[in-house]
């Protein structure tokens, strides 16, 4: 089995978690999440670096990696656990009182591999300047890299953010954008069409990169594109264009899977869609 192969199956595998997670749950966000299964299984599969053993709070000498669009919670706790973080077993208490894995990221309980609360959208491209600042003021050559839901950027301080990366030459940071063009109350066009977006992150000072977020020969590519790109004056976002509920035909195309949890049915019939690679918890 090649790269390539190899991360398709473990994200086919983050797919069949996130959906019985959320079903287990009975709430949660599986849209967004199954969306951005690929990218995220890139990210650890093939492109971070850090220490799954040893995890701090600081992360010096390692990648970080925020998501800010905190309620895709379940993609990224499954593909931490399936790197090693904490127990996979630990997926079954999604949502659960006393859980470590709340619907949106949270660190009070001390959960590996997550640095800050999130979900309350438009702080985490704030969080992640200030990150990849403090690594180049330590003298740390590592990256940042952060996730952003393209409704987020509804929010205000996201472009406050954008204007100071580049204005202080922030260039250590990676920030992909999920333009899937759905968010919780319809197509982004109806609730705040943002217009040409690559023209707007160019305006505001970054270096702008396009991809398909839902091919995983494209992701490692744009990627690799986007770290030989660091280091060079400007911080750099990437459009990732991907489907929302990608790789459940009934989920796909519409924004009414963003934060509704599949019934007995409905489950069954995602999950057929989705072959075991890796084992269920």
């Amino acid at each position: 089995m090649d790269k390539i192969e190899e991360i398709q199956a473990f994200a086919t595998q983050v797919r069949r978690d996130i959906l019985r997670m959320v079903h287990g749950a009975k709430s949660g966000h599986p849209g967004g999440s199954l969306g951005c299964a690929d990218f995220i299984s890139v990210l650890y599969k093939h492109i971070l670096k850090y220490d799954r053993n040893n995890f701090t709070m600081d992360g010096l000498n390692e990648d970080l990696f925020f998501i800010s669009n905190g309620h895709i919670a379940p993609v990224w706790y499954s593909v931490l656990a399936r790197s090693g973080f904490f127990p996979l077993e630990e997926l079954s208490t999604l949502r659960q009182l006393d859980s470590r894995l709340q619907g949106h990221p949270t660190n009070h309980d001390g959960l590996p591999g997550i640095r800050i609360a999130s979900g309350s959208l438009g702080q985490g491209l704030s969080v992640a300047l200030g990150a990849a600042q403090a690594k180049k003021l330590n003298n740390d050559n590592s990256l940042v890299f952060s996730l952003h839901g393209d409704g987020e950027l509804d929010e205000g301080q996201i472009w406050e953010a954008l204007t100071y990366g580049a204005a202080k030459k922030i260039d250590n940071i990676i920030s992909t954008i999920d333009y899937n063009q759905k968010q919780i109350d319809g197509p982004i066009q109806d609730v705040l069409d943002l217009g040409d977006l690559n023209a707007k992150l160019l305006a505001f000072g970054w270096d702008v990169l396009e991809m398909r977020g839902n091919d995983v020969a494209n992701v490692i590519d744009v990627l690799k594109q986007a770290i030989a790109k660091t280091g060079k004056g400007k911080p750099i976002a990437i459009i990732m264009h991907t489907e929302m509920g990608a790789g459940v035909d009934f989920m796909m195309g519409t924004h009414k899977w963003h934060g509704n949890a599949p019934n007995d049915d409905q489950l069954a019939t995602a999950l057929a869609q989705l072959p075991e690679t890796l084992g269920d918890y």
